[in-house]
C-alpha cells in the first residue's frame, strides 16, 4: 500500500510539473506583453504609438500561437483594440473585428481569466465601435459585458474606469462619477505601476468632464 502511495505520489508531481512550467511561460509572456502596450500607450509620443502597437501585435499573434492560453488571447484583444486607436479611421476596423475574435476565443476558453478582463474589454469595444452597418458596436452589449466585468471584479480600476466611461457617454453622470470614483480607488496592481498611472490620469480628466456636467 505505501509503494502505491508512493507512486500515486512520484506521478502527481511528474504531472504537475509541466503545469507550473506552462503556467510560468504564460505568466512570463503576459508580464511582458503587458509591460510593452503600458510603455507604448503612456509614455511613446503620440506619432509613435502606431508602428509600435504593429510590432507589438506581431509579437502578440507569435505568442498567441505558440501558447493560445485564455491569458494572451485576452491581451492580443487588447493590443488589437489600442492599435486600431492609434491607427484610426476604416483602417481600424478590421483590426477591432480582430479584437473582437480574440477577446471571444478567450472566453470560450476561460471567462473568469485576469478576472473577467475579456468581458471588460469586449464591452469598451462595443461602446467605442461605431454601430451597424459600420461596425458591430451596441450599447446594449456594452453594458452587459461591462456589468459581467464587474461581478467577477467588482473594485478593479479597469472595469470601474470603462463602465465610468460609458456611462458618460451615456450622459449617465452621476452613475459615471460613481464608477469613475471606484476605479480611482483601486488598489494598484504589482508590475503594472506605468499602467496603473496612466490610468489613473485617464480617470480624474474624466471625472473632471464629469464634473462639469453635473454643475
Amino acid at each position: 500500500m505505501r509503494k502505491m502511495k508512493t507512486t500515486a505520489v512520484l506521478l502527481a508531481g511528474l504531472l504537475a510539473a509541466p503545469l507550473m512550467s506552462w503556467a510560468a511561460d504564460v505568466n512570463e509572456t503576459l508580464t511582458r506583453l503587458q509591460s510593452r502596450w503600458a510603455e507604448v500607450n503612456y509614455q511613446l509620443p503620440e506619432k509613435q504609438r502606431e508602428a509600435a502597437f504593429a510590432e507589438l501585435a506581431a509579437q502578440a499573434e507569435t505568442e498567441v500561437r505558440n501558447n493560445p492560453a485564455a491569458e494572451l488571447l485576452i491581451w492580443r484583444g487588447i493590443i488589437l483594440s489600442t492599435y486600431a486607436g492609434a491607427k484610426g479611421g476604416l483602417g481600424a476596423l478590421d483590426l477591432v473585428k480582430a479584437s473582437k475574435a480574440s477577446l471571444e476565443q478567450a472566453l470560450a476558453k476561460n471567462d473568469q481569466a485576469l478576472d473577467g478582463s475579456a468581458y471588460t474589454s469586449l464591452g469598451a469595444l462595443y461602446y467605442q465601435v461605431p454601430g451597424w452597418p459600420v461596425g458591430f458596436g451596441d450599447d446594449d452589449k456594452a453594458e452587459a459585458m461591462l456589468s459581467k466585468a464587474l461581478t467577477l471584479n467588482p473594485d478593479g480600476i479597469d472595469p470601474n474606469y470603462f463602465y465610468g466611461d460609458f456611462l458618460y457617454r451615456q450622459e449617465r453622470y452621476a452613475e459615471a462619477r460613481a464608477a469613475l470614483l471606484k476605479a480611482q480607488a483601486a488598489k494598484p496592481r504589482p508590475g503594472r505601476e506605468v499602467a496603473d498611472r496612466g490610468r489613473q490620469a485617464e480617470i480624474q480628466a474624466l471625472l473632471d468632464k464629469v464634473a462639469a456636467e453635473l454643475k
